[in-house]
């Protein structure tokens, strides 16, 4: 094969792993260079942190047990100063307050560890669909008086435009386009996150909860026992 010939790798996008076990780093690292995205990693929260605020991700997953500076911290500054760059917690600590207040601090995602491979590189295709030219930068749906705007990922419900963070707009997007129907949580689930979650999981409810207090509360309603529908 001529040097002309040889098969160009498919650049996807640079993730951050912050992680202080060598191991998982370097597991996560392989898989994700192994699928095409270009890879920067650090050993603890601090020097994590420094990287997230000088160059720019696509996308960073962050352990939340570390020295220096622990993920909680992580992720409340780097929301604080940053809103468009996705997060991945990536943590041992499975149980749901954990989890909950994460995704109210602005996580986007969050996976426990042992994991698999797989499930996290499907997590890491969410989180970055849309930034290599899924989405057209000025493609808009509109339902009502609402307007949801796919490239600059905002969305206007009358006041004027709020941002969203990925998955926020991926659900609304799925609202939207079921505009007068129910759509129920395992849908929502398959649909925005890419993957069969656990049943019992409330990352829908974080999400919705999140779209109302940006959007208004009355923009989604609950529908008892078959899942949510937009009320635009």
């Amino acid at each position: 094969m001529t040097r002309s010939q040889a098969p160009q790798r498919v650049q996807r996008g640079r993730v951050l792993v912050i992680d202080d076990e060598t191991d998982i780093r370097d597991l996560v690292s392989r898989a994700l260079q192994g699928a095409g995205y270009d890879i920067d990693t650090a050993a603890d929260g601090q020097t994590g942190l420094t990287l997230a605020l000088a160059r720019d991700y696509q996308l960073v997953i962050l352990d939340l047990v570390m020295p220096l500076t622990d993920g909680h911290e992580v992720l409340t500054a780097l929301r604080r100063a940053r809103t468009d760059v996705p997060v991945l917690v990536l943590s041992c600590q499975s149980d749901v307050p954990t989890k909950v207040s994460c995704l109210d601090s602005g996580a986007s995602d969050y996976l426990t560890k042992p994991f698999s491979l797989d499930e996290l590189l499907a997590r890491v295709r969410v989180q970055l669909r849309g930034e290599h030219g899924e989405h057209q930068p000025d493609q808009q749906i509109r339902v009502g008086h609402l307007v949801l705007d796919l490239g600059r990922m905002y969305a206007d419900a009358g006041p004027g435009p709020v941002q969203l963070t990925r998955l926020e707009m991926l659900l609304l997007r799925e609202l939207m386009e079921h505009d007068g129907e129910s759509v129920s949580k395992g849908s929502l689930l398959a649909s925005v996150w890419g993957i069969d979650f656990d049943p019992g999981s409330n990352v829908v409810d974080v999400c919705v909860r999140r779209l109302r207090s940006k959007l208004g509360f009355d923009l989604i309603k609950t529908v008892r026992g078959a899942g949510y529908r937009l009320a635009a």
